[in-house]
C-alpha cells in the first residue's frame, strides 16, 4: 500500500507504469466537469470511476481485489480507510469475481485519512475498508483508478 499526497507522485514513477499514469490522471484532471461514472483510459488495463456517496460510521467488510490495484482519491469531503494485510482477514463473506471484489470479515487496525490531495494505492494483498466517516457521515466525491496487475 502507498499513502501519500498527489504533490509527491514523481517518487512513484518507477513503481509501476500504470500506477504512475493513474496518479498523473488524479493530479492533472479537472473532475469537477465530469459526471459520476466509469471512464476508460486504456480499456480494461486502466480506467477510473467517479462516485458521489455518503460516508458511513463503520465499514465492517473490508474488500480486496485480485486483478487490479486501486488508487483511491477523495475529491471533496473526507473519509477514513481502514487497512490490513489480506492474510489477516478471517473469512470471505461475499465473493464477486466478475467485479473483482471480495468482501471479508477481519481486523483492520490501521487507518489512513483521505482528504482532497491525498491518495491511497492498494494492491491485491491489501484489505481495505473505505468510506468511513470522519465524525458525522457526510457527502463525499471520490475517484478510484483501477490498474490491472
Amino acid at each position: 500500500m502507498i499513502y501519500d499526497s498527489l504533490d509527491h507522485i514523481d517518487v512513484y514513477k518507477h513503481v509501476h507504469p500504470g500506477v504512475y499514469k493513474g496518479l498523473r490522471i488524479l493530479r492533472d484532471t479537472d473532475f469537477s466537469q465530469l459526471p459520476d461514472g466509469k471512464y476508460e483510459v486504456d480499456g480494461e488495463e486502466l480506467f477510473y470511476s467517479l462516485m458521489t456517496y455518503q460516508s458511513k460510521p463503520v465499514n465492517d467488510t473490508p474488500e480486496t481485489h485480485e486483478k487490479y490495484i486501486d488508487i483511491q482519491c477523495v475529491l471533496s469531503g473526507g473519509e477514513a480507510m481502514a487497512v490490513a494485510p489480506l492474510e489477516e482477514m478471517e473469512e470471505v463473506v461475499e465473493a464477486r469475481p466478475e467485479g473483482d471484489i471480495w468482501l471479508h470479515h477481519g481486523p483492520t487496525p490501521s487507518v489512513v485519512y483521505l482528504t482532497p490531495g491525498k491518495f491511497a494505492a492498494v494492491w491485491p494483498g491489501d484489505a481495505h475498508a473505505p468510506g468511513i466517516a470522519l465524525g458525522e457521515p457526510a457527502q463525499c466525491r471520490k475517484a478510484v483508478v483501477k490498474v490491472k496487475v
